[in-house]
């Protein structure tokens, strides 16, 4: 008598099914992930080569989007010239981009993973609600917190200071929202109980187990808010040159025409270079991070 799987025609226990591509399926996969990544770098690239491009190349017709016959650095070099004529110094408004940039992402990772480790791992009362709040807090973009925000502000007395450039970044809904999740999925609540049955308090848990285990995730957020606080620009709550950013001085390059389309690319080149070196950095964490943020809603 044949054994019952012969005769159903059953696969045996450690067979597992394989599901393969051809090498042609394969091919064209690969060839549409490279078009796909080459097609997103067309603007960078687009920039950088127009920013060495002199005057009459600029104004040719048709224009010539990726050659450049001779190349020069003067629209670099004409930065200083361009913005020599305001009452600050370039080097002003160089630090106080580091600086927002550096500062508030620092505390917008700190903040936010005490917040998401409070709400993931302890038993305070109403974290359900509190959690549901950051969700619908997501909702709301820049233009809709704007007026809140002044009245904030003009509150606290904060107008015309570096807490506008801060503030917001203390309170990150994205952030703790992210933290949360991968606290949720990669720190088991067993390893918090082992830590108290050992002696730590909450702070030496959250610094000797919690940080570690949240690399990816702090990597991760760490580019988000770089990347945002980089490129900010102040909007009805500065008025002094002092404290103005970068990217609100580089602006005013661009304004001048076609003549200053070069320099507006050499601005645009070195705006680029700090969040590229930073994604360069985290970029192996997002995508774990990202797939984690989605497992527990």
């Amino acid at each position: 008598m044949k054994p019952l799987r012969k005769l159903f025609h059953l696969p045996r226990v450690n067979e597992a099914k394989r599901y393969t591509r051809s090498k042609v399926g394969n091919f064209f996969y690969f060839l549409f992930l490279f078009a796909a990544g080459f097609f997103s770098l067309l603007p960078m690239l687009y920039c950088v080569v127009t920013s060495f491009k002199p005057l009459d190349e600029l104004l040719v017709f048709p224009p010539t989007l990726f050659t450049v016959k001779r190349p020069t650095i003067a629209n670099y070099t004409a930065l200083p010239d361009l913005i020599s004529s305001l009452s600050v110094p370039l080097s002003r408004y160089v630090f106080n981009s580091i600086f927002i940039a550096v500062a508030g992402t620092v505390l917008c990772v700190v903040f936010a993973a005490m917040a998401a480790f409070v709400l993931s791992k302890t038993d305070i009362k109403f974290k359900a609600v509190i959690f549901t709040v950051i969700q619908f807090a997501l909702l709301f973009n820049a233009y809709t917190l704007a007026i809140p925000q002044y009245i904030i502000y003009s509150t606290l007395g904060a107008i015309n200071t570096y807490f506008v450039y801060l503030l917001p970044a203390l309170a990150s809904p994205m952030g703790v929202f992210l933290m949360k999740q991968y606290m949720d999925g990669y720190v088991p609540d067993a390893l918090i109980e082992a830590a108290h049955i050992d002696g730590a308090d909450w702070f030496r848990i959250f610094k000797s187990i919690i940080l570690p285990i949240i690399k990816p995730c702090i990597l991760t957020l760490t580019l988000f808010t770089f990347l945002s606080l980089w490129n900010v620009t102040s909007t009805g709550t500065i008025f002094s040159e002092q404290l103005k950013t970068l990217p609100t001085v580089m602006s005013t390059i661009a304004t001048g025409g076609i003549a200053r389309t070069g320099s507006a690319m050499a601005v645009s080149v070195i705006m680029m270079i700090p969040p590229v070196v930073v994604y360069l950095i985290s970029q192996g964490s997002i995508k774990e991070t990202m797939g984690s943020a989605g497992i527990k809603g």
